[in-house]
């Protein structure tokens, strides 16, 4: 695809981020406090590691990265058997690519954006919860390719925000019982770029 844009995100792309989640997510994935949350929490001092990909101001692809430090370590995560240590980790949160633009290589331009930043602020990888159950299974296949190593996977990683925040699974049409691959992805073995 040509003419594609890359720049990081700022407040003002909040409702393009939202929807573009929420569309390939499910509704609910992301709102307005979350996206704030999550804006604030990939940014330390003046590096950004939240981006976004546009041609012609339409939004094609998001990535949403928390620095080291700014995310949860929660009963989800197994830290025992990461091969770095937390405060050297980034969070990859969330990669949307509008249907129309997928397999461009905006997905991997995007995380590799969102790596360089991540590097500036010491880190040596990221972890993620990859979608298991997502069509065709594409984003273990895409994180895999990137090179993402499979830590655990853990079941129903999206019960509880399906039951109390509202998120409406497209897999399991509502409720949500999909499971989530913890991978690591160590910047000194990723993928060739």
């Amino acid at each position: 695809m040509s003419d594609i844009i890359y720049r990081q995100i700022t407040a003002a792309d909040s409702a393009a981020v939202i929807d573009l989640a929420n569309e390939v997510h499910g509704d609910n994935y992301l709102n307005e406090d979350s996206f704030q949350q999550y804006l604030a929490s990939g940014t330390v001092g003046d590096v950004q590691l939240n981006w976004i990909a546009l041609q012609d101001d339409t939004p094609l692809g998001i990535r949403l990265t928390l620095a080291p430090g700014q995310w949860p370590i929660d009963d989800f995560c197994s830290p025992d058997a990461w091969p770095l240590s937390a405060d050297k980790l980034c969070y990859f949160k969330c990669a949307a690519v509008s249907e129309k633009a997928r397999g461009s290589g905006i997905g991997k331009e995007l995380l590799y954006r969102s790596i360089e930043a991540a590097k500036q602020l010491g880190c040596q990888g990221g972890v993620a919860h990859i979608w298991m159950q997502s069509p065709n299974n594409s984003a273990y296949e895409y994180f895999t390719r990137c090179g993402g190593e499979m830590i655990k996977q853990h079941e129903k990683r999206w019960y509880k925000a399906s039951i109390e925040d509202g998120y409406y699974c497209p897999v399991c049409d509502g409720t949500c019982y999909c499971n989530a691959g913890e991978m690591l992805l160590r910047f000194d073995t990723q993928g060739a770029r």
